[in-house]
């Protein structure tokens, strides 16, 4: 598990995490897996990293979340930087969806802890996690299968998924936009509007732009690279570029931020001149996703 010995995190920030995780037990379970093998049930061969993403280091650790190690020391040091409660910052996003969504798609879904709250949120629906990471889809494979949730992961890019349009009523992405380049967010935006069903639902839960810009040295101290133009920017003004209607965001505790947005449903005047109105759609009623079954579910070594 890799990380940089002269990283800030590792000077300052890790010695006080290490005294509140086992950090033995979490040794024994990555040496207890085979990461490469569990990968490869995921790994899809032909999909090309963006440099923005192998190219960094993030939270002081080398090769980012291309590391395994990521995989295995995300959660644990999240739930201390996530404050006051992790649980409760992911179930700000859970708490603004509007309607009963069938079919959802989580961006970036990581280890899989929103996605596995959606799921449990919403158990009739078909719940995706995409990740460009093969690793922390191993490990939210894993979680999901220990809490007996039917999720499918899939290895993709959330810039460009490949799936069909429209094929979703629910699009979310959680933690994500701070760790990409703003084009990079406005393009995964664009890649969600066309997923989207009219007057599906689009929801961001992120860091508080207005806070960050504030506390700039926090920037530093959990090595993220791209926090900083995150911060200078604003998801609405993203999203009502994009096209999406009705944008609004909550502040979640002074540090955090959920961002709303509804894809307009194209309606006709009188004159059969194309207009649109939003709304909130309860199902998905046009393309199946037909072609992207779950991957083979195997063991953990």
């Amino acid at each position: 598990m890799a990380v940089g010995k002269n990283s800030i995190y590792e000077r300052f920030l890790a010695p006080v995490v290490r005294l509140l995780i086992d950090e033995e037990k979490l040794r024994s379970f990555y040496e207890s897996v085979d990461w490469e093998q569990e990968g490869d049930r995921f790994r899809k061969p032909n999909l090309s990293y963006p440099s923005y993403y192998s190219s960094q280091n993030f939270h002081g650790i080398e090769r980012g979340y291309l590391n395994s190690g990521a995989a295995v020391s995300y959660d644990p040091i999240t739930q201390y930087a996530l404050p006051p409660n992790e649980t409760w910052v992911r179930q700000s996003l859970i708490d603004a969806i509007g309607g009963q969504p069938r079919r959802i798609l989580d961006l970036g879904c990581g280890t899989g802890s929103t996605t596995l709250m959606l799921k449990q949120a919403f158990p009739q629906a078909e719940v995706i996690g995409l990740d460009l990471s093969p690793y922390m889809l191993v490990m939210a494979d894993y979680k999901a299968k220990k809490a007996q949730r039917n999720i499918q992961f899939l290895h993709g890019n959330a810039e460009e998924t490949g799936l069909p349009d429209a094929s979703f009523d629910l699009v979310t992405a959680s933690l994500l936009f701070h760790e990409t380049p703003p084009p990079v967010s406005r393009a995964i935006l664009r890649e969600s509007f066309r997923l989207l069903t009219s007057g599906g639902e689009v929801l961001i839960l992120d860091g508080n732009q207005k806070t960050i810009r504030q506390v700039d040295w926090l920037s530093d101290i959990f090595e993220e690279p791209y926090i900083r133009a995150y911060a200078s920017d604003s998801v609405d003004a993203w999203m009502g570029t994009v096209g999406f209607e009705a944008v609004q965001t909550q502040d979640v505790l002074w540090i955090h931020q959920v961002t709303r947005g509804i894809k307009p449903i194209p309606v006709k005047n009188s004159n059969s001149v194309s207009t649109s109105r939003t709304a909130t759609s309860n199902t998905a009623d046009n393309e199946n996703l037909e072609g992207f079954g779950a991957p083979a579910f195997g063991t953990m070594a």
